[in-house]
């Protein structure tokens, strides 16, 4: 067993978390609306999402694989449909006071932070053909079933890395947002989820 996968892994996972998209716009909004705790479990919900696709790769689940591409148009419409769902709520959302939002998301919002962001990531087949198509541009392969868990285990790691990054950043800058600051980041980023979520369904229904 290659020790280096881990550190390969970890790389894998960490770029491809970083691509901007309509997963991290959510991501940032949420800490900057409830805080750093309900933005670091969005974002680990997303690594969970990672991690699963990078093992479908890495183990060389082909079967997987063409399931999930064969479904996308499915897959996509789903995905596409909530976003724009989220994006209605994000649009809408008015700031309210930061130790109640923060308390009232501890309380209720964690695991639907956490499965929201899991759900969308899964429904975008094209993760794994991301994972993939890097595996094999890289030359990375897991190798047996020892190392194929290591890459894997890698890549959460790499993505929950970019969240930690990302969640400590936007909520550092967290106290500077006035209300109507975080208003016109609502605004901007239901806007931008909602043109993802157009443009994921108009894919999705023509392809």
């Amino acid at each position: 067993m290659d020790p280096t996968l881990l550190l390969r892994g970890f790389v894998l996972g960490f770029t491809i978390a970083a691509a901007v998209g309509p997963i991290g716009l959510l991501c940032i909004r949420r800490t900057l609306a409830e805080g750093r705790v309900v933005g670091f479990v969005s974002g680990l919900g997303v690594a969970t999402a990672d991690a699963t696709y990078g093992a479908v790769a890495a183990f060389g689940l082909t079967a997987v694989t063409d399931l999930l591409v064969d479904g996308r148009r499915v897959l996509g419409v789903g995905g596409g449909l909530f976003l724009l769902w989220l994006a209605w709520r994000t649009f809408r959302a008015l700031p309210g006071d930061a130790a109640a939002t923060d308390a009232s998301a501890t309380r209720r919002g964690l695991p639907g932070a956490y499965l929201s962001t899991l759900g969308l990531t899964l429904t975008n087949p094209m993760t794994i053909l991301s994972f993939v198509a890097l595996f094999v541009g890289l030359r990375v392969t897991g190798g047996d079933a020892a190392g194929a868990a290591l890459l894997t285990a890698g890549v959460f790691a790499g993505s929950t890395g970019w969240w930690i990054v990302v969640v400590g950043v936007v909520g550092a800058l967290r106290s500077r947002v006035t209300p109507g600051g975080l208003r016109r980041v609502n605004i901007a980023s239901g806007l931008l989820i909602g043109a993802f979520a157009v443009a994921a369904l108009a894919s999705s229904l023509v392809s």
